[in-house]
């Protein structure tokens, strides 16, 4: 685009008749001027543009784009835009909480939420909300992230909108007036990101600010419900969101993002009659030699490289308070200011450019003898955001504090109750320092804008009151021996880990699965203990330690029924990965776990105390089974000890989601309405069996060998339970995917290596029945000619087949789910099954009971539940587990989605 003739800057008027010129240009108000912050030109449009406010196009070739967020928008538009400027953005922000950036990844027709521009090539997301960055603007996005939880804080319970711009899908309706308000041609429309609710820029202001989390209300669990401290855990650690996609380390994507994005957004700028410079915005950036690139004319003022160098930072600023300083990799000359009125001094500045290594330059602050502050009452209780405070070169930290307190109506009390804290807003992380009472604010100021000028704009002062906040981090650590004693796991942990018992204490054990949740009364420790458990090892096994929060099942209110989601990114199609994501925002992140850092337990654990709630299983019939497993063993261990149960099939057979009526697999339905669906979805009960496994002798020349016969094994089961050649595929194929794992990422794949390995054992012939006793209620049953035993508990086998049949038969009893039977059925080799799988025919059946004593007399395949192993020669014994398990069947009829 085209330089343009006239500017129009927030804070000016509504149309460019009106608007300032070039030069003395002061930073728009952040509340109510219009526009907000932004800096307009009129540029000529040299490709179609469309505008940021409207979404409609701009016809003509003249539009107004505002230099420092590329806003773009028709002159008629102007007068209403109320979307802030990147550059005030971090002013607006209610509480400062950082983003959780993921590794990059390339996002299509998304675009960046600072300088607006399409994200072509990887960028980074944020894993708990709609924010989207190019690499080199990560430094520029503010910390407006969603507040998931109280960090230490008691908060207001009422929870407003939590807005983000754009990313909205073309078809998005606008709350308020109904129209359309998505695009996706432009970062335009906003979105609530707890209630989901959309709006165009021009409606949005008129929507009731008080949140209710939407359609979703009663299965979020509530922010003002959840603790955490988290100072010293990135915010992976706090979501407990999986590192091993990350490839390079934070500040590797910050150095090489701003350097090289930069580099691209110049090169259109190759004229002769430009040059480009090398700006750096402090002693930090020099540091990390972190810096933006801005093409000026040869013949540009002083003013209007400050200018550029400020817009390059995202600073809109009175220009006449910076200057420019030169840099060389030697030394730093404070007193080497740009002058470019000098024609002799241009001509010296322009052989800089020429030389084989250019020379930088350093944006600084003017010294002031005195500023107007914001200080910001944290979490006081008064009505106001925060307090401006005109201070000087004698103001310290306490008279600051003393001039304030009565602004706030809190005059009477004592200045030694009260501190001031310093909060870098970061897009990553928020720091937070206390001042000393006896430092010079104004040389505080100074110092933040010598380290950094972009950090003095993301830079705010808390009064805070001092309180003697009791720190809790709860570490969930696992991988532990079984069934030892509290003192024994402590001892272990004082050994391998060097545990300081006076701030760490072990809360809670969970004997059974080798694990305990540890009480830590300090930040370093806990980062220190989290950090060693990593690479700590016992009894050649690794241990692991999940970060969790505490939730305040008092505050949960009484109609909220908040879902625990478990995720298997692993399962059948890999499309865990992208459940995650969504489920973490359309819920909150607390409640969503991965399967893969630490097992169900640390979920069923952070839900101990909540009255009531529902379970989402998202896996196969396997994972389903592994979370069944847990809530078993955990059950008298909470408060709500019997939750329903839903199911998202992601697995290869899935027949439990397909009884359920969840489904033949995940197929990329909306996330949403998969909630509307548990939410909406049937109570229904199931019968889960006990199998005890007590091998007699070593089974040898097993293929994975059982050497010894002691113990007796005890698995649960919830589908079903093979023995002879349906156990025998599977173990097959579980060998398949064992070789090659990254091969075995679909469902159409993994079923045709089913067919495959079925296709090798046709010729087969065997004698499962002369090789096994099955008896059945304490009768011994005779076994026909067969090459598989199947127990059945749900009329689904081996990816949605009927083995049992819908003949009527006056033998046996209507199978149910939860009837306490379980359906006993042979099969005669590969190709009776195959028919089985077709349609064709069903199985032989056998019996119909509720206990089961099955004989092996030689090693023979065994699969439940999918899980295959050899059974060496032993008894097989088959009973009713405990209390029966509360399932979700999915509701038949399809109900209206009410709004939210």
């Amino acid at each position: 685009m085209a330089d343009g003739a006239r500017s129009l800057r927030g804070g000016g008027g509504g149309s460019p008749a009106s608007s300032p010129v070039l030069g003395g240009r002061g930073r728009g108000a952040a509340g109510g001027s219009s526009p907000p912050g932004h800096a307009f030109r009129r540029v000529t449009l040299t490709k179609p543009t469309f505008c940021h406010y409207c979404t409609d196009f701009i016809w003509g070739l003249a539009g107004y784009q505002c230099e420092v967020c590329n806003f773009m928008s028709h002159e008629k538009c102007l007068k209403n835009i109320k979307i802030p400027c990147s550059c005030i953005a971090p002013s607006l922000v209610r509480v400062p909480v950082a983003h959780c950036f993921g590794p990059p990844g390339h996002y299509k027709r998304k675009f960046c939420t600072v300088c607006r521009k399409s994200l072509e090539s990887p960028a980074f997301r944020c894993e708990v909300c709609e924010l989207h960055v190019h690499t080199d603007c990560i430094l520029f996005a503010c910390s407006d992230c969603r507040q998931c939880h109280q960090d230490g804080h008691l908060d207001h319970d009422t929870y407003h909108h939590h807005w983000r711009e754009g990313n909205l899908s073309s078809g998005a309706r606008c709350e308020i007036c109904k129209k359309t308000c998505g695009s996706s041609e432009v970062l335009s429309g906003m979105r609530c990101e707890w209630c989901g609710i959309m709006a165009h820029a021009a409606c949005y202001v008129i929507v009731t600010p008080e949140c209710t989390f939407g359609r979703l209300r009663n299965m979020i669990l509530p922010p003002s419900c959840v603790q955490l401290f988290s100072r010293n855990f990135s915010k992976l650690h706090c979501f407990r969101i999986s590192e091993n996609l990350q490839t390079e380390s934070d500040e590797d994507d910050d150095v090489d993002g701003s350097t090289q994005g930069s580099t691209k957004d110049i090169q259109i700028s190759t004229d002769s009659s430009k040059q480009t410079l090398k700006i750096f915005d402090g002693n930090d950036a020099v540091k990390r030699n972190q810096f933006r690139l801005i093409s000026v004319p040869r013949i540009a003022k002083n003013e209007e490289v400050v200018e550029a160098a400020l817009r390059a930072y995202y600073i809109n600023d009175d220009q006449q308070e910076y200057e420019l300083q030169t840099f060389t990799q030697q030394v730093l000359l404070s007193d080497d200011v740009i002058n470019r009125n000098d024609a002799a001094e241009d001509s010296n500045l322009g052989s800089v450019f020429r030389e084989s290594v250019p020379e930088a330059w350093i944006i600084r602050a003017k010294p002031k003898d005195e500023e107007v502050i914001r200080i910001y009452p944290a979490w006081l209780k008064v009505g106001m955001a925060y307090v401006s405070l005109r201070v000087n070169k004698d103001s310290t930290v306490q008279t600051v504090i003393k001039e304030v307190l009565p602004l706030l109506g809190r005059q009477t009390e004592c200045l030694q109750n009260f501190k001031l804290v310093e909060v870098l807003m970061g897009s990553k992380q928020v720091q937070r320092m206390v001042l000393d009472n006896q430092e010079l604010i104004l040389n505080r100021l100074k110092d933040i804008r010598k380290t950094s000028i972009r950090q003095m704009n993301q830079t705010r002062f808390y009064i805070v009151e001092n309180s003697k906040s009791i720190v809790q981090v709860n570490l969930f650590v696992g991988g532990l021996p079984p069934q030892l004693s509290p003192e024994e796991y402590t001892n272990i942990l004082k050994e391998e880990l060097a545990i300081k018992t006076n701030v760490v204490s072990v809360s809670h054990v969970y004997q059974a699965q080798g694990a305990v949740v540890l009480q830590i009364s300090c930040f370093s420790e806990a980062e220190r203990i989290y950090m060693l458990v990593k690479d700590t090892v016992v009894n050649d096994k690794p241990l692991n330690a999940v970060v969790i929060p505490a939730v305040m099942a008092s505050k949960i209110p009484q109609n909220c029924c908040p879902l625990l989601v478990f995720v298997n990114p692993k399962s059948g199609g890999l499309k865990g990965r992208d459940l995650l994501y969504s489920f973490r925002k359309l819920l909150n992140p607390h409640q969503v776990f991965e399967l893969t850092n630490g097992g169900p337990l640390p979920g069923f654990h952070t839900f101990s105390k909540v009255p009531s709630f529902r379970v989402l299983v998202c896996g196969g019939d396997g994972t389903v089974g592994w979370v069944l497993g847990a809530l078993e063993e955990i059950r008298h261990k909470l408060v709500c000890s019997e939750p329903s149960v839903a199911i998202l099939p992601l697995g290869t057979g899935n027949d439990l989601g397909r009884v359920l009526r969840w489904g033949a697999g995940y197929s990329g339905e909306d996330p949403y309405s998969i909630l509307v669906s548990v939410d909406e979805a049937d109570d229904v009960l199931m019968d889960r069996w006990t199998i005890l496994l007590d091998a007699e002798e070593p089974a040898e020349g097993a293929e994975n060998g059982i050497a010894e016969p002691e113990p007796p094994k005890i698995v649960q089961m919830n589908n079903y339970c093979g023995l002879g050649i349906d156990a025998e595929l599977s173990l097959d194929f579980h060998h398949a995917r064992e070789e090659e794992p990254g091969k075995f990422n679909s469902r159409f794949h993994n079923k045709g290596v089913y067919v495959k390995v079925g296709l090798q054992k046709i010729s087969h012939t065997r004698n499962l029945h002369k090789d096994i006793k099955l008896q059945v209620d304490q009768h011994e049953v005779e076994l026909p000619s067969i090459e598989g035993l199947i127990f059945i508990n749900i009329p689904s086998w081996g990816s949605g087949a009927d083995l049992w049949g819908s003949e009527s038969d006056n033998r046996f009893e209507k199978p149910r789910i939860d009837d306490g039977l379980l359906e006993v059925v042979g099969v005669t080799g590969v190709v009776h099954m195959g028919q089985v799988q077709g349609g064709f025919r069903s199985g032989i059946r056998i019996a119909q009971g509720s206990y089961f004593r099955v004989t092996l007399l030689k090693p023979i395949p065994v699969q439940v539940d999918g899980e295959p192993w050899i059974q060496a020669p032993g008894q097989i014994i088959i009973s009713a587990a405990g209390p029966k398990v509360h399932m979700l069947k999915k509701s038949k009829q399809k109900q209206k989605k009410t709004g939210s």
